[in-house]
């Protein structure tokens, strides 16, 4: 309940107030698992993508946010799970393993924490292992401009850019071939992002 009408209610605001672009909202396989990866500009990154996609997507976010009892609630209730950073966080993964062998969405920011610049960082490889692992497609998004979404005093227009599917099946979880497909999904991001 509380995850609908928060969907809702980002949805409007980012529609009516921000006037946000989204492209390709489509491309997002209406069933079956899945695996969004996108670039990390602000806060508002996972309610953005969590807004233009009409699937419910369960992001892993980092476990600071939620040690405040208000956010903890609001990112628990958007599927939200926490992730410690800096190290392998076994439940982290059990708890995104679960959301693709029930055949859901999973949302990662690959680049592991918010560019400062602006500018996309190289991705870490969990993202695609884990896409592979499941044969789940990736589906690549580009944001563009959701650090000012909120900027002096106002609310400011913003793009959300989702691009086709890449299918993994042909991949094996192996180094080689994790590092291709990790290249090929970071070329895409940035290329959905304007950085290319």
């Amino acid at each position: 309940m509380m995850y609908k009408l928060g969907k809702a209610f980002f949805y409007f605001l980012f529609t009516y107030i921000c006037r946000w672009k989204v492209r390709g909202a489509d491309n997002v396989p209406q069933k079956g698992p899945a695996v969004i990866v996108s670039n990390h500009l602000s806060l508002w990154d996972p309610l953005v993508v969590g807004a233009a996609v009409k699937r419910r997507v369960y992001f892993m976010a980092k476990a600071e946010l939620f040690r405040y009892p208000l956010v903890g609630i609001i990112v628990r209730s958007w599927g939200a799970f926490p992730v410690k950073r800096g190290r392998l966080d076994r439940e982290a993964l059990k708890n995104a393993m679960r959301v693709l062998q029930r055949g859901d969405v999973l949302g990662i920011f690959p680049e592991g924490r918010r560019s400062v610049t602006g500018k996309l960082q190289e991705f870490k490889p969990g993202a695609v292992s884990l896409a592979v692992k499941y044969g789940a497609p990736i589906v690549p998004v580009g944001l563009i401009g959701t650090k000012k979404i909120f900027y002096r005093g106002w609310f400011r227009s913003f793009e959300v850019n989702i691009g086709e599917p890449i299918p993994t099946k042909e991949f094996k979880n192996k180094d080689a071939d994790i590092e291709k497909l990790n290249r090929m999904v970071w070329e895409k991001v940035a290329e959905l992002s304007g950085q290319k």
